[in-house]
């Protein structure tokens, strides 16, 4: 606490309360109920972000499907969200198998749904969906039997397409193509949605820009060298993402080197063509570019660089104009400024299923699970 009385000791709210620095410990705990006297005041939530992410989900528990139960990641993280009480989990896998593996972890699952896809009553019923959805695809009731008891990332998606879940999380141990396979095939894309695209919510600590620090950044995981018509569509579904979960208003800078006009190149031509269609398919969004990454977010270079623009100096959704750039940008930050990374999050799906990197904690898995129970509740 003291550390945090020490950051703020010759700011505005020392100066205005007249007040000097000294470490009794009533002046710290003084100081500490002014300065969140005045974070209230500003509206600005002293909570983590993924707290209070966490809280939103618990207030309208979604059911979440975890189809990876053969890595102790995933058990680890049941245990911990089926404890925060996040979400109703479902495991696929063999039960046998789940309570021999938590066991030896020290892990209490009570309360998890465990389905081994052999056993499910539900399996003809899955077969039968996955072959009229893959008729015209050659799918027989062979191969549907055979992907849904053997691949549990089709049986995770197929219950989420039957309505028997709300979302899936994977990736812990599958590539993003092994996720996104099964989802595109029987969930398909969302009702006017052209492309799906991934993103990173970026939180970062004692930061000023953005949403107190909170960002959403994309595409950072799936989209190679978008389209001009593919960045715009990015960008359209990275501000309604950054509403659902964020719940304010998104504000979306199209990234460049260069900042209206200030460079010439082809790539420069993409985003400028980008930021006009996606100002014409969403006129009501806050959207603005091309702007240089200083531009977007920092209020003293944007008013300079781009003294016309509302998104200037103010943006809390950064759209990257191809995945290197993205990728780099998310783990640069995540790295130097100690961040926290949630993603990638995919946008665009029907219904919610995230993919996990597989360098990923089972702290990271909880987070995600929770941001996917949000999502869920975007959808009702």
């Amino acid at each position: 606490m003291l550390s945090i009385i020490c950051d703020f000791s010759e700011n505005t709210l020392v100066s205005k309360y007249k007040l000097f620095y000294n470490k009794s410990y009533w002046f710290t705990l003084f100081m500490y109920i002014l300065y969140t006297e005045e974070m209230l005041k500003e509206g600005r939530n002293i909570m983590g972000f993924i707290d209070e992410i966490k809280r939103k989900a618990k207030q309208n528990k979604k059911t979440i499907v975890l189809p990876e139960s053969e890595d102790k990641r995933t058990l680890q993280a049941a245990a911990v969200a089926l404890k925060e009480e996040l979400a109703n989990l479902v495991l696929i896998g063999k039960q046998e198998k789940i309570e021999e593996d938590a066991k030896a972890l020290g892990l209490d699952l009570t309360g998890v749904q465990v389905i081994d896809p052999e056993k499910s009553d539900k399996l003809q019923s899955y077969i039968d969906l996955l072959v009229e959805l893959r008729k015209a695809k050659g799918m027989t009731p062979e191969k549907a039997k055979d992907l849904l008891t053997k691949e549990y990332l089709y049986y995770g998606v197929t219950m989420v397409k039957a309505g028997d879940a709300d979302g899936m999380v994977a990736g812990a141990s599958h590539s993003t193509a092994d996720v996104l396979r099964p989802s595109l095939q029987i969930l398909k894309t969302a009702p006017g949605t052209k492309l799906v695209s991934a993103f990173f919510l970026m939180v970062v600590p004692d930061c000023e820009y953005g949403e107190n620090g909170t960002f959403v950044f994309s595409d950072c995981g799936l989209n190679q060298n978008p389209t001009a018509e593919e960045l715009a569509a990015i960008a359209g579904s990275s501000a309604k993402s950054f509403k659902s979960l964020v719940g304010k208003e998104p504000i979306v800078a199209m990234l460049s080197h260069s900042t209206m006009g200030s460079a010439k190149h082809a790539d420069v031509d993409k985003v400028v063509e980008a930021t006009r269609i996606a100002k014409e398919n969403y006129p009501d969004l806050k959207l603005d570019g091309e702007l240089q990454l200083d531009a977007a977010i920092v209020p003293s270079i944007g008013s300079k660089k781009a003294p016309n623009s509302e998104v200037a100096g103010k943006a809390n959704v950064l759209i990257f104009p191809d995945l290197d750039s993205g990728n780099i940008g998310y783990k640069l930050v995540e790295r130097l400024a100690k961040a926290e990374a949630y993603g990638p999050m995919t946008q665009g799906i029907a219904k919610p299923v995230n993919d996990l990197s597989r360098g990923c904690s089972f702290e990271d898995i909880v987070g995600v699970i929770a941001i996917t129970a949000v999502q869920c509740q975007a959808i009702d």
